[in-house]
């Protein structure tokens, strides 16, 4: 069987796909050869797709990473499943739950002479996919695969996922790496938490700080999520938005706040043009309208000198500011900004050669491999 690694989480949105990222880019650097794929696509444009029909079925994500990567079509991996409630319900209704053809059918996709790496992309959580045979424990033990794991860390209850994750996967768990750490918390992993994970036989491969570019969202994602309507510079959707300021303040005070803030999302209600005013002054992605009424039409002059987008919606505030947080964090990286970003970090913070070395896989950078 070919070398095979498997990228998984505890969670989802943990970071696999900048994880895949970097390590595909490490490798195609030093001219080795690179196949990703996801066997259970969870990004997926449904579009004349028959529920129950994956042949040839190509995550988005992967296909993302392959076009940003250059890796040609016959190196990315088709799905032998995809996450959903119709063909979840099938599999429950027909009482197909054993994994055995699909592990048949991922098994044909990565069992053959290929001389280079397979890197898998797992769902979202150790459990998900179970019902398709496709979760992560299943998949590290039908293949014999490796698997690295990324978590987010949020405090020292974090390791309770690890140790979870090394119970589930024993052996085939290679170690993990550690992401969207705060800047204040670096030194106390590094110096206390990392050799105790280690006494416990989990090796920790890198630490990759919390990054606002890779959690932000773009101004088309909101108006999906909002659905709302887009008054001014449409064009302007692919702006990343980093952070969320509500303009519920006296304007001298919100000119303040706002100065401190980056890439903002502003919501405000409509009749506040004080507000939405200071905003397009600072550093502003785009400012979202809440509340009965019109924009000014002063505003939307000013908004299009800028080029800002308004968008309007039929929520209040706070309806809207949840929906917005909810985003953040949550979206996938299909951007090339982020995508850099992501193979900056990886490659900055994480031990790539010592991932190597663990699943034996033949690559020593040093000597230009």
């Amino acid at each position: 069987m070919s070398d095979i690694l498997l990228i998984g989480s505890c969670e989802s949105f943990s970071g696999k796909s900048a994880l895949v990222l970097g390590i595909a880019k490490r490798l195609l650097a030093h001219n080795k050869k690179v196949r990703i794929g996801k066997p259970l696509a969870t990004c997926i444009e449904l579009t004349n797709l028959s529920s129950m029909s994956y042949e040839g079925l190509i995550d988005d994500d992967v296909k993302f990473i392959g076009s940003t990567l250059n890796i040609e079509e016959e190196n990315l991996i088709s799905s032998v499943g995809l996450l959903d409630d119709i063909s979840a319900e099938k599999r429950i209704a027909n009482k197909d739950l054993l994994p055995g053809k699909t592990f048949d059918q991922i098994e044909r996709l990565v069992n053959d002479d290929f001389d280079g790496l397979n890197i898998l992309e797992a769902a979202g959580s150790l459990h998900e996919g179970m019902i398709y045979g496709l979760s992560l424990p299943q998949l590290a033990k039908t293949l014999n695969a490796k698997v690295l794991i990324v978590n987010i860390w949020e405090d020292c209850k974090s390791v309770d996922a690890l140790l979870d994750a090394q119970k589930q996967l024993g052996d085939h768990l290679a170690g993990v790496v550690l992401n969207a750490v705060l800047p204040k918390e670096v030194e106390k992993i590094k110096n206390a938490i990392i050799p105790s994970l280690k006494e416990m036989d989990i090796e920790v491969f890198g630490v990759m700080p919390k990054s606002p570019l890779l959690r932000s969202v773009t101004v088309g994602e909101l108006i999906r999520r909002l659905d709302a309507q887009v008054i001014c510079c449409p064009e302007k959707d692919q702006l990343l938005v980093e952070t969320l300021s509500i303009g519920a303040m006296g304007v001298n005070s919100a000119m303040e706040f706002f100065r401190r803030r980056r890439n903002m999302a502003v919501v405000t209600g409509v009749a506040r043009t004080d507000i939405q005013l200071a905003a397009l002054e600072a550093s502003t992605q785009c400012i979202i309208l809440t509340g009965l009424g019109e924009p000014l039409s002063q505003l939307i002059h000013r908004a299009e000198e800028l080029e800002v987008p308004i968008l309007k919606v039929e929520l209040d505030t706070l309806a809207a500011v949840e929906i917005i947080e909810q985003a953040f964090g949550h979206v996938r990286i299909h951007e090339s900004i982020k995508a850099s970003y992501a193979v900056q970090l990886v490659q900055e913070h994480v031990n790539l050669q010592r991932i190597f070395e663990k699943i034996d896989f033949p690559c020593n950078f040093s000597d230009k491999c």
